[in-house]
């Protein structure tokens, strides 16, 4: 991974983490029905989950915005490489936090609000480390949120 590369993933990681103290975590409803995952641009996934993004990087591995929704905050990225996105989660996830990963997309927020956004968008719920994701599933016992794929 190129230097630049490095410090736009730590960047991002940072915004997500810093997102995730400023709303906290909750709980959510997973028994919702999920739909087929949502692909296309950062502006049309925006979109399929009802939020006028609010751009924070664009650039060209990367594009990332924080978006609002009535269940709370999040951060929406989109990839231009699988690889990309798989490189950004490996180290996104040393962080803790709740994601919501499609492909080339990842929306990152308290549980409840990818819990949310996947009745939305569709994708797989995962969840970041368990060492810095205090109450989270990894701290009871249960996986509730793990990396298994849904569509």
């Amino acid at each position: 991974m190129s230097w630049t590369r490095k410090r736009l993933a730590a960047a991002t990681a940072g915004a997500a983490v810093a997102l995730l103290a400023v709303t906290g975590c909750g709980s959510g409803d997973e028994g919702e029905k999920v739909p087929e995952t949502a692909t296309g641009s950062l502006e049309h996934i925006a979109s399929e989950a009802g939020c006028d993004p609010d751009m924070q990087t664009d650039a060209d591995t990367i594009r990332q915005a924080i978006c609002k929704s009535s269940g709370g905050r999040y951060v929406l990225a989109t990839f231009a490489t699988d690889r990309g996105q798989a490189e950004w989660l490996t180290g996104a996830k040393d962080y803790g936090g709740y994601y919501l990963v499609g492909r080339k997309w990842v929306a990152v927020g308290e549980k409840k609000t990818v819990t949310a956004l996947r009745g939305r968008l569709g994708g797989t719920m995962e969840e970041g480390s368990e060492h810095m994701n205090p109450g989270g599933s990894h701290n009871n016992g249960t996986h509730g949120g793990g990396g298994g794929h849904d569509g």
